[in-house]
């Protein structure tokens, strides 16, 4: 990896295992934001997104347990795990509290963390998070890959046969893709990295099982939301929810209806946009940010 083509500086934290996180500096008058990735995801997620905020504060973006350069071992990689892990992150790391960006499974991670541990996190950002309800039609690739990874040892089968299939540049740009971001539009040094990260796994059978037990535990949240819905309305912190109305993993149905129960979250709905804003439109989410950050920074909490 060419390090000086990489925003931040890479650190590592063992915890049962290595923690790996990227300090990409920035403003240490401003607020702390810690970055969480979704499945399949890694820090890498942040790249165009981060040094946009780094002007208005300290910005880190770690990689869970099973994701990233986080090799799993023996630890669980499912979201109540990871839950666990970002709120020692933000305790041991961060140093205080934090504005939690959370994209995907990594929304739904911060949305949990922000309920059960109030006094870590002063706001919480939520790009395309993994949400129950409003009335969806699945898009049926998305389905059908769900499907297989929720079947056991099927699931295993799946992912070892399109990794024998197909090499890592091909798996990035299907994975970019399948998000609803053209590879073309992404910078080079963004998708060269997220090969070299591929090719450099050591434990690739476990990364594999992490990423399973990741998507089974979200699902069996999704198929049972109540303990999720109950920590979605017990969050006292300041939410903006953003969504791109061209999502294929969530509808953007099911943004709108969590919009509508919590109206005292800001929502922010991107015209022509996929799964993860961050790529695909950071200028629009940096902006959306900020915008909501200077707004709320004197706000009393609405709870």
């Amino acid at each position: 990896m060419d390090e000086r083509t990489q925003p931040g500086t890479s650190h590592t934290v063992d915890w049962d295992g290595p923690v790996h996180y990227v300090d990409f500096g920035g403003d240490p008058e401003g607020p702390t934001v810690v970055l969480v990735h979704g499945l399949g995801g890694s820090h890498l997620n942040w790249d165009l997104l981060a040094p946009l905020l780094t002007p208005h504060g300290r910005v880190l973006a770690l990689d869970l347990p099973g994701f990233g350069r986080s090799e799993p071992g023996s630890r669980r990689a499912t979201v109540q795990a990871n839950v666990a892990v970002l709120r020692r992150f933000l305790q041991e790391v961060a140093g205080g509290r934090a504005v939690l960006v959370g994209n995907s499974m990594g929304g739904m991670i911060s949305i949990f963390t922000a309920a059960s541990a109030p006094e870590a996190v002063s706001g919480l950002v939520l790009l395309d998070p993994a949400l129950p309800g409003g009335r969806r039609t699945l898009d049926p690739l998305v389905a059908a890959q769900f499907f297989l990874y929720a079947l056991p040892f099927v699931g295993e089968r799946f992912l070892s046969f399109r990794r024998q299939r197909h090499d890592a540049r091909h798996r990035v740009r299907e994975m970019l893709q399948l998000c609803g971001v053209d590879p073309a539009t992404v910078p080079s040094e963004v998708i060269d990295r997220s090969v070299t990260l591929l090719e450099e796994r050591q434990d690739v059978e476990g990364m594999d099982k992490a990423f399973l037990a990741a998507a089974r535990s979200l699902l069996r949240i999704l198929v049972d939301p109540r303990a999720y819905r109950g920590a979605m309305a017990g969050t006292p912190a300041p939410v903006l929810l953003v969504h791109g109305d061209r999502d294929r993993l969530v509808p953007v149905a099911a943004a709108r209806a969590a919009a509508e129960q919590h109206p005292h979250w800001r929502y922010l709905e991107l015209a022509g946009v996929g799964h993860v804003p961050q790529l695909q439109v950071p200028d629009a989410v940096a902006k959306g940010i900020l915008s909501w950050l200077q707004d709320t920074a004197e706000a009393p909490s609405p709870r």
